[in-house]
């Protein structure tokens, strides 16, 4: 059965160990990378957790909670904020759960909408979050597209 598990020193290396398809390294960051950010974010910012499948990690997600969207305090958004499966895990649906299993999370804590960003183009993974129903917002972060899932 497919679940999360935090990230703890008993699964870090597993975390860590997680790559994405080479032809996909530049569209996601690594794990070790995510796992930083969360460390240097305020506590309750970053929801890191590992992806298992029985007992084999498939892969990482990490969640964003509350961020202040523009800097100024005017909006706070949560959302997927990394998502990274093996690439020997692809294409069996682990994606999707992780989506469901962050909404899930989002709406538990309140929240109405969950947003994403992606890097588009033909390699993109745009197909993948139109698919599961988010929308694009018209906004732009770095050079991400960024997308919105209702949740209510």
């Amino acid at each position: 059965m497919t679940h999360l598990e935090e990230i703890t020193p008993h699964t870090f290396d597993a975390a860590v160990g997680i790559r994405v398809r080479p032809d996909q390294e530049h569209a996601v960051s690594p794990v070790v990378q995510s796992l930083a950010e969360a460390y240097v974010h305020p506590e309750g910012v970053a929801w890191p957790r590992l992806i298992v499948d029985g007992e084999r990690p498939v892969g990482f997600l990490m969640a964003f909670l509350g961020i202040d969207w523009h800097g100024d305090g005017s909006e706070h958004r949560s959302g997927l904020w990394r998502l990274n499966i093996a690439a020997d895990a692809q294409g069996r649906g682990y994606g999707r759960f992780a989506v469901r299993a962050v909404a899930e999370e989002l709406r538990r804590r309140g929240t109405e909408e969950m947003y994403v960003s992606w890097h588009p183009g033909p390699d993109g993974p745009e197909a993948f979050y139109l698919g599961l129903g988010f929308r694009t917002t018209g906004e732009v972060s770095g050079d991400q597209t960024v997308g919105v899932l209702e949740l209510g």
